[in-house]
């Protein structure tokens, strides 16, 4: 039975790939198109493939559109330190999700949420800071964007921070 259907469906298969199928004329292969020329229906396939439209104008945010923070909350973060702190370690911070408002890193130095300071040794300042658990790998930090700036610290820099728990 399968010889049959295969005997009766490949003709039919063969016959889709003849010359002149896209032209509609017997015997003829387009004449404007050199051999090995992609086709213009190949060619607006890979087109709706590779290229994507342009984000919208709500997406395209700068940082200070994106950093909500109030000038009250940055002054209080820059605030030294009140208490006795215990130093974590030193991190490599890079920005994280820049649309997650607040003062935060997220870092393997901690298992549970706390409350902290991160500290950019190259100019002296400071953040205080939410400290969250990384669970994903890795030796790395990632850091908001409101701190990012606090710090001092280009947005697509990966400075060295220590990390210390309040």
């Amino acid at each position: 039975m399968s010889r049959v259907t295969l005997c009766l469906i490949l003709p039919a298969l063969l016959a889709a790939c003849a010359p002149g199928t896209l032209t509609g004329r017997p015997g003829t292969a387009p004449a404007s198109a050199p051999a090995g020329a992609p086709t213009p229906e190949a060619v607006a396939a890979a087109t709706a493939i590779t290229r994507a439209p342009s984000p919208r104008p709500a997406a395209r945010a700068t940082a200070a559109q994106l950093d909500t923070t109030t000038a009250e909350q940055r002054a209080a973060a820059a605030r030294p330190a009140e208490r006795t702190e215990t130093r974590l370690g030193t991190t490599v911070g890079s920005l994280g999700n820049p649309s997650e408002a607040g003062f935060w890193i997220r870092t393997p130095l901690v298992t549970e949420r706390a409350m902290g300071r991160i500290v950019n040794p190259a100019n002296g300042k400071s953040a205080q800071v939410e400290l969250i658990p990384l669970t994903s790998g890795g030796s790395g930090s990632q850091v908001s964007l409101s701190a990012m700036q606090l710090l001092g610290v280009p947005l697509t820099d990966l400075p060295r921070l220590e990390v210390y728990r309040s």
